[in-house]
């Protein structure tokens, strides 16, 4: 297929990434709950506490609302409560880039090495090649849409910190442009070692178990190659996915999220800091924070990419192509609240000014 592959696979992956990204929004709320802000000496354990004493006075503050940990829905609930529905979308472009960069590569790099190394004769490929294809697939595509993850976790997070401390990016151009301008262009790669792992795991997990489910279930005959095999596979696919991904996806998320002050030492030093601390503190279980919405959102996640890829491809070119249009700026939610606010401004304006100079107004005042 070539660049069939490439293309194909990142439409499917901007479709369905624009279709679970409130999913994806509320995982990373999650995962986010019980974070502890402030790390010092009398926190930790000698053998994770600051070299120097001198070094204390140094500790991060930072001051987040304190909510009670709640479910996703609840979540959800509060997010619209407090935010507005379009808060649900936010960091939505960034969506559109990461999955225009990472999954078009990651698809296109697999799909090229099933070419080369599937059986001919059989017209299978054996479940340690597709294993090693979805690994390698994976860790590069991973390395490739980096900037964008960050910019994302950052903007679908933002909404949880007072309004004080939040960002405000107005766009993933923004924010790239942003974290590059203050915190440097290698901070785009903050974290890209645990955005690689957990590149390679789902995508190893998600490929290879949907490749292996739908030829098991063709071999046996439980179903044709048509739409109920698909999301059968994909289905499956998208837990085992979830299940392997989700505690390398919480440390991920807390240290890109992490926001880096000059002058004040980081809540975390790096992946292996981040994941002692939130397992000292919150302990083993925290590392499966936010595995119902983890869950909830990738395997429709996955049902959408696969039977997306699956079906007639020319049928979701042109609506790949229009969600990018309108994804690829977070403008287009302000747009639509200002046009709002605006008509309701202009018909409470309206409705005053018939009601000041109707007839029977008029001759009152007379």
């Amino acid at each position: 297929m070539g660049l069939k592959g490439f293309v194909e696979g990142g439409v499917a992956s901007v479709v369905a990434g624009c279709s679970t990204h409130p999913l994806d929004l509320i995982k990373v709320r999650m995962q986010l709950q019980g974070e502890t802000t402030t790390f010092s000496h009398h926190h930790l354990r000698p053998a994770f506490a600051l070299s120097s004493p001198s070094t204390a006075t140094n500790s991060l503050h930072l001051c987040l609302p304190h909510h009670p940990r709640v479910g996703p829905i609840s979540l959800a609930l509060r997010i619209v409560h407090s935010e507005g529905l379009p808060a649900l979308f936010s960091g939505v472009s960034a969506t559109v880039l990461r999955q225009s960069l990472y999954s078009t590569t990651r698809m296109g790099l697999y799909d090229l090495f099933k070419q080369r190394w599937t059986d001919p004769e059989t017209k299978t490929m054996h479940l340690t090649k597709k294993i090693a294809a979805g690994l390698i697939a994976g860790g590069i595509g991973a390395a490739v849409g980096n900037p964008a993850d960050v910019a994302m976790v950052r903007m679908q997070a933002d909404g949880r910190l007072p309004q004080g401390q939040r960002r405000n990016y107005k766009s993933v151009f923004d924010a790239i442009a942003r974290i590059s301008k203050q915190e440097g262009v290698a901070s785009l790669w903050r974290g890209s070692s645990l955005t690689v792992n957990r590149a390679m795991i789902v995508t190893a997990s998600q490929l290879a178990t949907y490749d292996q489910i739908k030829e098991a279930i063709l071999q046996k005959g439980v179903m044709e190659d048509g739409m109920g095999t698909h999301v059968a596979a994909s289905f499956a696919a998208g837990v085992v996915a979830a299940v392997a991904s989700n505690p390398v996806d919480v440390v991920k998320t807390r240290v890109m999220s992490m926001k880096v002050e000059v002058g004040r030492v980081p809540l975390y030093s790096g992946a292996v800091d981040c994941l002692m601390k939130t397992v000292k503190r919150e302990g083993f279980r925290a590392l499966y924070k936010g595995f119902l919405p983890t869950v909830s959102r990738q395997v429709p996640f996955t049902v959408v990419l696969f039977v997306t890829l699956e079906q007639d491809h020319g049928k979701f070119l042109a609506l790949g192509l229009w969600l990018l249009v309108f994804a690829i700026t977070e403008y287009t939610w302000g747009l639509i609240a200002s046009v709002l606010r605006k008509l309701t401004v202009w018909s409470c304006a309206c409705g005053l000014f018939h009601i000041h100079h109707s007839p029977g107004n008029v001759e009152g005042m007379q």
